[in-house]
């Protein structure tokens, strides 16, 4: 029996047109139009062989031949780094080629996953997509998918180009910057010992950076950030993390601005971080300071503080023993 039904193209003469095809729409001549149509054409076949067609699985070895076409020819960089000459529905398609073939196994091994490793500027441009508007989503879609694979999440996380995401959450684009942002939060959430070990290591860079997030004149990234930054500090992965940012009074200050934006939302996400401050048995004395200092003031403040909320008993107990806190705290001894 063939190898390659009637229902299946071959692989490597896919994967050959369509590099050929690419190579046409790059010199962007006469020829693009048709070329285009032939790119739609072989990104379909591509799709149908990771896919299956719909009433049966497509065979493995189909697939493996596939795969490593894709990575010997060199294929899988082109379609990325030429992502904006496809069209539409292409970009679609092989952010889906892309995502399909990243998520397959051989065992225990990940072949694409050990591929994208060996050839990390294939993560750089993805990031870098955020960008170009018009393949911003598409890079984000397989970024993402490429980070829930902990050593691809490294590459990214201990990189220079890391940085590059405070910039792209902040874009004045409400749809990229809210894409970048689940890719941040996706980096910074999912592979917990990873990230732990990025923010001791790279502390005060990172936090610089974050501040700015928290400053920002942009309503969504301001409250995103705020909201990230709670989840960060109260996960036990980040112990050494938390003690450190609570010990700071800038840090402190910091959240009593916030406690009294004029965004209710905001006030809520910066009282979680505040509280940390609070209920901590091991406040530096800089921090004992400023709450002595502002003891009466903060005292009436959480008394009268989102008393719309009353319904929620948790938050309410939560006030309550902050404001208990707050009361009890005494000069330390000389």
């Amino acid at each position: 029996m063939p190898l390659f039904s009637k229902s299946y193209k071959n692989p490597a003469e896919i994967v050959k047109s369509l590099k050929e095809n690419m190579a046409i729409l790059e010199k962007q001549d006469k020829k693009t139009d048709k070329a285009s149509e032939e790119v739609s054409k072989s990104l379909q076949a591509m799709k149908e062989i990771l896919c299956g067609a719909t009433d049966k699985e497509p065979p493995t070895e189909v697939v493996a031949q596939l795969a490593q076409e894709l990575y010997n020819s060199g294929l899988l960089v082109s379609l990325i780094a030429n992502l904006q000459l496809i069209d539409f529905e292409g970009k679609k398609d092989v952010s889906q080629i892309f995502n399909n073939i990243l998520r397959r196994q051989i065992g225990t091994r990940s072949p694409t996953v050990e591929y994208v490793s060996a050839h990390p500027h294939i993560l750089f441009m993805l990031l870098k997509g955020y960008e170009a508007p018009q393949v911003a989503l598409r890079c984000g879609i397989m970024l993402r998918e490429c980070v829930r694979h902990e050593p691809l999440a490294k590459i990214v996380l201990f990189s220079d180009q890391f940085r590059d995401f405070f910039q792209y959450v902040g874009m004045s684009t409400f749809d990229i910057a809210s894409d970048a942002f689940a890719t941040f939060k996706d980096l910074l959430t999912r592979h917990k010992v990873l990230v732990a070990e990025l923010l001791e290591q790279n502390y005060d860079m990172f936090f610089d950076d974050y501040e700015k997030l928290l400053n920002s004149e942009n309503y969504v990234t301001k409250r995103q950030s705020l909201k990230l930054l709670g989840e960060l500090i109260l996960d036990r992965h980040n112990f050494a993390i938390m003690t450190k940012y609570i010990s700071k009074p800038e840090n402190l200050k910091l959240m009593m601005n916030l406690l009294r934006d004029k965004s209710p939302n905001i006030q809520f996400e910066a009282f979680h971080v505040f509280k940390v401050f609070v209920a901590s048995p091991n406040k530096s004395p800089a921090i004992v300071d400023i709450l002595l200092k502002n003891q009466p003031k903060l005292i009436e403040f959480l008394s009268n503080f989102q008393t719309e909320r009353a319904d929620d008993e948790q938050f309410t107990d939560e006030k309550n023993y902050l404001i208990k806190q707050i009361r009890d705290l005494k000069k330390p001894a000389p």
